[in-house]
């Protein structure tokens, strides 16, 4: 018969172990111990061995992975031109199909009775959904008075409708828009420990229920359900879900530039051997980076710094949401002119609707030169030829490219978009205040750290589940010494 005395042993350790999964996997919690079996009750060894293992076997999945979302898409315009993925939302859940949007803060999706909202799109493999908050069990409208409408403050396209429902209207760059009103409901997380996915984890979030669209969000050939922004603001799912602590305040992620397409995008930053970090410009809307000069071939180019200047409506900005990439007109056509120095005698130039392009018969990695974006903090974006031309079509046996950077006209802005960010680790480590990025196969899997500390966790496979082993070792390490000796323990 076990003794009292033994019997507080055990339980004292089985605390002491649940603490240490507390403390390693810093889960806001409040923690009762209460006995699942009764001291006055006598049983066999066997019985309560069997209830251990039941126990540490609940403690050890109750670990969280990283979360995952799918990529689908791809950069290139002549296919689709943008990245996108799936959200489940509500209860039941339901899919909806959302670009990766990193310019914007807000996720959203068209509505039940949405004016303007495409029924169909020319995507293949995705089928067009709208959400009906009535149709969730879990869904409750934001009024004006709530004050989760705070959130949303810092917009100045926030407002009130007819109904006092807390509502927005956004305008995007390309001329395009949608308004509607937030809703409070569950979104459904896919996280993976080492080779094993799981969807058993959930978190409410505030997100828009689209009304209206107009412009381009309108056009059914590319259409997707509505946007998910990755910005840092409030109401962005990433600040909300760290504010939460349900995941860190991070995200990663990998875009493959070839003709598949997808990639990876996690909750978390990908660990990786090279990557460079420089700082975001404070107090800045956008993920806004202080970029200093250029370089071609290793030569920096004659462009005035002040053309990089950061300011409400100048700089540089990141932005998975634009397919290609735009350079201030002060940065322009220095750059321009120094690429096509650079491959004159390799190439023949042309013009094809005022984009500068060239006509090249051998590799386009042979001919063109590399590119450096240097930025503060002595961070370099190292560019091969395919992150800033654009293959158009071919002529009598010989490739046609063209320059993929754009110009602004009239404006001091420059935008990476979807052309620079391919075919790289990008990181957007918000505790710290830092991008980082690294060159990278987005088809190979990658390690994710859950924390922006010292002590971080590391899982393996994060997007590309395969057969490796799980290195989560952190907590079980720290944990399965003791639960090794509750055995021993419970015989002193």
């Amino acid at each position: 018969m076990i003794s009292m005395k033994k019997m507080n042993i055990f339980y004292a350790v089985l605390y002491i172990s649940i603490m240490l999964y507390d403390a390693v996997w810093c889960t806001p919690a409040t923690l009762t111990l209460h006995r699942a079996i009764p001291l006055k009750d006598r049983i066999e060894m066997s019985q309560l061995r069997a209830h251990d293992r039941a126990r540490h076997g609940r403690v050890l999945q109750s670990v969280n992975g990283v979360v995952d979302f799918p990529v689908s898409g791809s950069f290139n315009p002549y296919r689709v031109g943008l990245y996108y993925t799936k959200v489940q939302l509500g209860s039941p859940a339901q899919d909806f199909n959302v670009q990766i949007d990193t310019g914007s803060d807000v996720l959203w999706v068209g509505c039940t009775g949405c004016s303007g909202c495409p029924g169909t799109t020319g995507l293949q493999d995705i089928q067009l959904n709208a959400f009906n908050p009535s149709n969730s069990a879990s869904a409750s409208v934001i009024s004006c008075s709530d004050k989760r409408c705070g959130m949303g403050a810092q917009y100045s396209d926030t407002l009130c409708d007819n109904s006092n429902n807390c509502a927005y209207q956004f305008q995007y760059g390309d001329g395009s828009g949608t308004q509607g009103y937030y809703v409070s409901d569950m979104l459904h997380l896919d996280s993976i420990v080492g080779n094993t996915k799981s969807s058993n984890s959930s978190a409410k979030i505030i997100f828009g229920c689209s009304v209206s669209q107009s412009g381009d969000l309108t056009k059914t050939d590319r259409a997707v359900d509505g946007i998910f922004g990755f910005g840092q603001q409030s109401m962005s799912v990433v600040s909300q879900l760290s504010s939460q602590r349900v995941t860190p305040a991070a995200f990663s992620h990998c875009l493959r530039g070839d003709d598949n397409g997808g990639g990876i995008l996690v909750l978390g930053s990908i660990v990786e051997p090279g990557i460079v970090y420089t700082p975001l410009v404070p107090s800045m809307p956008h993920y806004n980076l202080n970029l200093q000069s250029i370089a071609v071939n290793g030569q920096k180019l004659a462009i005035d710094s002040s053309v990089f200047t950061t300011s409400s409506s100048a700089g540089t900005i990141i932005d998975s949401g634009t397919t290609l990439a735009y350079l201030a007109e002060g940065a322009y056509d220095p750059f321009v002119n120094a690429i096509s120095s650079a491959v004159s005698q390799s190439v023949r130039p042309l013009l094809s609707r005022g984009n500068s392009c060239y006509l090249i018969t051998s590799s386009v990695d042979d001919v063109f030169p590399q590119v450096s974006l240097n930025f503060a903090g002595g961070a370099s974006m190292v560019l091969k030829p395919q992150d800033y031309l654009l293959e158009q079509n071919s002529i009598a046996g010989a490739e046609v490219w063209c320059m993929g950077f754009q110009k602004l006209d009239g404006q001091s802005m420059t935008i990476l978009g979807d052309l620079v960010l391919k075919d790289k680790i990008v990181v957007y480590d918000l505790a710290n205040q830092r991008v980082g990025w690294v060159n990278y196969d987005c088809s190979q899997s990658v390690n994710v750290s859950t924390s922006t500390g010292s002590n971080s966790n590391t899982y393996v496979n994060t997007g590309q589940i395969s057969n490796s082993i799980s290195s989560r070792l952190t907590y079980i390490n720290l944990l399965l010494p003791v639960l090794l000796m509750l055995p021993s323990l419970m015989f002193m």
